[in-house]
């Protein structure tokens, strides 16, 4: 055969293939192009087999796939409509390409794409375009790609995912979705949206069932609340759309406009802005007061919150902690209180004064006045100054430690008691005290040895943590043991007047003395005094009720439940 002969044929052939195309081309029409591989050029070829040959298969418009079967056959995917079909011979029995309008139904569920593959034996597809997935009116999922496992009941979604579940709205770029469980998927970042509730939560992965509503956060999670205005992050967070509470299990920090909430385990409510908190987790008010224990409950609306074990309530700005096995604080009235144990440190000055009492309250009265209460039992105890009483009072306002009911006060070895005592207190030490009513001072001389003092009302005056000078008004009496010059003692002064002052030097040494108007009295020598002459007959040495050190201001001794609750002559 010559060449021109070969050439001639050879070109006869390509005419015949060429016309053959032409002629398929123009049965199909003008609404699908198909490439090499038999499907459209734009399209995403994901699921299609390398070298499969177009062939055009059914009408421009393709009727549902066997329309008198039962659509609710488990798992079963039907083709419920599409513009047109194509398939390829080779592999026609594994995959079918479809475009325009398609539409696909699995029981309740219907899916809605621009184009796809489909595997009709394992009732699985690859959706393009325009994805839509709907379940009644309770579920729409919008994204740009589908890929859907008909075997597994296991959805893949891809790009502009939206996910819609009643009030709450999904938005990723990649969402798995398992039909068989209900639960969605995302690991590239996501966002959950409670519109019911204004909630918004972000974070890199997460995880929601649309059975039990419970939505699952993990890594950079932020919950966002623009309405009430408060943001929770945390890395952790589990969040029910229906109960709209978030459960909390790892380091979460709570931030709004009225305070801060730090912890790592609990239960946060959105819908009435409540938590329920372990593990000594920490609320912090705006104005800085702080809520700490085992167990915090606080309610964000109304800005209290309680506790429960080894309980502490600090307000910085007046330097005020108290501790408790109980307590409760209430920020609008900033009002604090804590029973059981309860205890207290007032910083204000240079000298720290601890307080012990069955219960310990704070709050502020008028003129912002922060005032701390301790009642039924009460104990403090400074380094220069110590004392105990049924209830105290500490005014910010004057810096006055009010004393009442079988008060008792302490300084160096000298004991002063009365129904009411009033202590100044400046910086490190107490610049004077009074006993409106009836009171006692007593000092500790040696062995048997008690000066004493009782009268009306008194004032005493101190400087360098000592007792300077003494003002008694009304009903004077005096038993006193003036020192020897080799300083021992040999006889008793008693005295009575209506009036004393008395005046100490350092190291409390009588400078001077002075009674008037009229002055009785006499002078024993002690080897004559009787015992009963030694003691006024209000004379009592409480020395075992002293609080020696902040340690010892608890627990409540005996002896001092037996003072307190005694009857006490005031005459």
């Amino acid at each position: 055969m010559t060449s021109n002969r070969l050439d001639r044929r050879l070109a006869a052939l390509l005419r015949r293939h060429v016309c053959a195309v032409a002629v398929v081309a123009l049965a199909f029409g003008p609404t699908v192009v198909l490439n090499a591989w038999g499907a459209n050029p734009r399209q995403p070829v994901r699921a299609a087999k390398a070298g499969a040959k177009p062939k055009p298969k059914a009408d421009a418009k393709i009727k549902p796939q066997i329309p008198g079967a039962n659509r609710y056959q488990p798992g079963k995917v039907f083709l419920e409509n599409a513009d047109s079909l194509t398939a390829s011979e080779p592999t026609s029995t594994e995959y079918q390409v479809l475009h325009g309008n398609v539409r696909f139904r699995r029981g309740d569920m219907y899916m809605f794409c621009d184009s796809a593959y489909f595997y009709e034996k394992t009732s699985s597809l690859d959706a393009f375009g325009h994805v839509r997935m709907t379940q009644g009116d309770t579920l729409t999922v919008n994204a740009e790609i589908l890929h859907y496992y008909g075997d597994q009941q296991y959805a893949e979604l891809r790009r502009n995912v939206r996910l819609e579940n009643r009030s709450t709205t999904l938005f990723t770029d990649s969402l798995d979705y398992n039909l068989t469980t209900d639960e969605g998927y995302y690991l590239y970042g996501g966002t959950i949206v409670d519109n019911r509730n204004n909630i918004e939560l972000r974070s890199r992965e997460g995880r929601y069932d649309m059975r039990t509503k419970d939505a699952n956060f993990y890594t950079d999670v932020i919950l966002i609340n623009d309405k009430d205005n408060y943001q929770m992050r945390t890395n952790h967070l589990r969040y029910n759309m229906h109960t709209h509470q978030a459960t909390i299990t790892s380091e979460t920090t709570i931030v709004s406009d009225s305070g801060t909430i730090v912890t790592s385990n609990g239960r946060y409510n959105t819908s009435i802005n409540d938590a329920t908190l372990y593990d000594r987790s920490l609320v912090r008010a705006k104005k800085g007061e702080t809520l700490t224990g085992d167990t915090v409950y606080y309610n964000r609306n109304r800005n209290y919150g309680w506790a429960r074990g080894d309980v502490e309530i600090t307000d910085p700005n007046n330097k005020v902690i108290l501790n408790g096995d109980y307590g409760e604080h209430h920020g609008e009235t900033r009002y604090s209180y804590v029973t059981g144990h309860a205890r207290a440190r007032e910083y204000s000055q240079d000298d720290t004064l601890y307080v012990h009492a069955d219960t310990l309250l704070t709050l502020i009265e008028y003129d912002s006045i922060r005032v701390m209460k301790a009642l039924n039992y009460s104990r403090f105890y400074r380094s220069d100054l110590q004392g105990v009483c049924d209830s105290l009072i500490v005014s910010q306002a004057d810096s006055i430690l009010n004393l009442y009911h079988h008060a008792v006060l302490w300084n160096e070895n000298r004991q002063i008691s009365g129904e009411e005592i009033n202590i100044h207190l400046n910086d490190s030490t107490a610049d004077w005290a009074t006993l409106p009513q009836r009171g006692l001072v007593v000092e500790h001389l040696g062995e048997n040895y008690y000066d004493q003092l009782t009268g009306k009302s008194m004032k005493a005056f101190f400087a360098d943590k000592e007792l300077r000078r003494l003002e008694v008004d009304g009903n004077v009496t005096v038993i006193m043991y003036p020192q020897e010059d080799d300083s021992t003692y040999n006889k008793m002064v008693n005295a009575e007047a209506s009036y004393l002052r008395l005046w100490l030097k350092p190291k409390q040494e009588i400078d001077k003395i002075t009674m008037w108007p009229d002055v009785s009295g006499s002078v024993t020598p002690l080897y004559l005094a009787k015992r009963q002459q030694m003691f006024l007959p209000q004379f009592v040495w409480l020395d075992a009720l002293r609080p020696r050190s902040p340690e010892e201001l608890e627990p409540i001794s005996e002896p001092l439940r037996e003072y307190m609750n005694s009857t006490v002559s005031t005459k």
